[in-house]
């Protein structure tokens, strides 16, 4: 497989078993691949950068800062991470335009995109585009995806996410993953509940304090809480329940926040919305944690109710289900993880997407253009 410029020409080759491609990998803009602390999409990046390149595939990191990854090449789009501007469009829009001039030069096989702006570059590209749907897809963002259209390979990461909009035009459902060998596991815990997520009304910390006093064990918070609409939050919902059994930790980095998810009795997901994957849930079962959370989003997906976790309908059952889930394996858990989400098979899936991807006709092309693109005859007219 082989191109000349990412938006010019492309040759197509039939695959060969492991073809071995080259990968343009994008990254959001606003923390280091992986990041140093909060970023869930760059650490689901980085470890699918790795695991790739592990598989015999050469891959251009695309993204802002720094990284540490196994990537062949790096091409930052900003020097400094904009992480404070998380939530303004400008950063995303810099970057998307940035990332299709660098893809003007890159001679790649398939690009693989993690941005909300930088599909809209890619109509009139030759180079296919996968794009990976990591937040919500109804309302605008559906409406976003529905106008690229047959321009990008769309990817769901979870069956919740993808039932949210069926008609949007989906080429596969991959669920993230981690690397279970990056994470501590402890069957001895201690006598606390752990919330770890953003401060924001959809990840109802304060419904995670409720219910772990209600319980009658003491609550870590740690998370994200930088932007208006979170500090607002805290001060309206989280600052009014503090006292001696409420411990905010703050952001944890990487190992802090291993050691917290590790040592915790359970893990708290109350979240008031359908989130698409619930990245901390596996990090916690993982780590020999048990997960009590709502059931919304892709929750019944990540959590073996009664063995990994405990799922609730109804908030009221959410002290009762802390009690429960103290009672779980943890063995348990983490062969759940090491079983169904490793960053290997997660590769394994979207080198299948590549491959698929590759070999798909530009459907905005005419027929005569992919004839003289892929030396594909025009069908008789009559």
């Amino acid at each position: 497989m082989s191109t000349t410029g990412s938006t010019l020409t492309r040759t197509q080759q039939a695959p060969t078993g492991n073809q071995r491609l080259h990968i343009a990998m994008v990254a959001p803009p606003y923390f280091d691949v992986p990041p140093t602390a909060y970023g869930g999409i760059e650490v689901v990046v980085a470890d699918l950068v790795d695991s790739l390149v592990a598989r015999g595939h050469r891959v251009t990191l695309i993204g802002a800062g720094n990284h540490r990854t196994r990537a062949q090449r790096f091409i930052t789009t900003y020097d400094v991470c904009p992480a404070d501007r998380l939530g303004e469009p400008m950063p995303e829009i810099v970057h998307a335009a940035k990332v299709a001039s660098i893809l003007e030069d890159l001679d790649v096989d398939v690009i693989h995109d993690h941005t909300m702006a930088g599909p809209l570059t890619a109509k009139g590209r030759l180079t296919p585009t996968v794009v990976t749907a990591h937040g919500p897809v109804q309302g605008d963002p559906g409406e976003f995806y529905r106008a690229l259209g047959p321009s990008v390979q769309l990817v769901a990461i979870s069956g919740a996410q993808r039932s949210c909009a069926p008609d949007l035009p989906w080429a596969a459902t991959v669920h993230n993953a981690i690397r279970a060998e990056t994470f501590p596991y402890l069957a001895q815990k201690d006598d606390y509940a752990f919330f770890l997520g953003r401060f924001h009304p959809e990840k109802a910390p304060h419904l995670a304090i409720d219910a772990a006093r209600a319980a009658g064990l003491p609550v870590v918070l740690a998370g994200k809480c930088s932007e208006p609409l979170e500090r607002a939050y805290f001060a309206r919902e989280i600052e009014p329940r503090l006292g001696p059994d409420v411990t905010i930790a703050g952001v944890a980095g990487a190992a802090t926040k291993r050691r917290l998810l590790a040592r915790a009795a359970c893990l708290l997901f109350p979240i008031q919305w359908e989130e698409p994957f619930g990245l901390v849930v596996i990090e916690a079962m993982v780590c020999g944690t048990p997960v009590v959370a709502t059931r919304r989003g892709s929750v019944p997906e990540l959590v073996v109710n009664g063995q990994t976790g405990i799922i609730i309908d109804n908030i009221d059952e959410f002290p009762a289900a802390i009690v429960r889930a103290l009672r779980l394996d943890p063995a348990l858990c983490r062969k759940h993880v090491e079983t169904n989400f490793t960053v290997e098979v997660m590769a394994g899936r979207y080198e299948a997407v590549y491959q698929r991807a590759v070999m798909a006709p530009e459907p905005w092309l005419s027929l005569s253009d992919q004839a003289q693109f892929f030396g594909r005859p025009t069908p008789a007219s009559g």
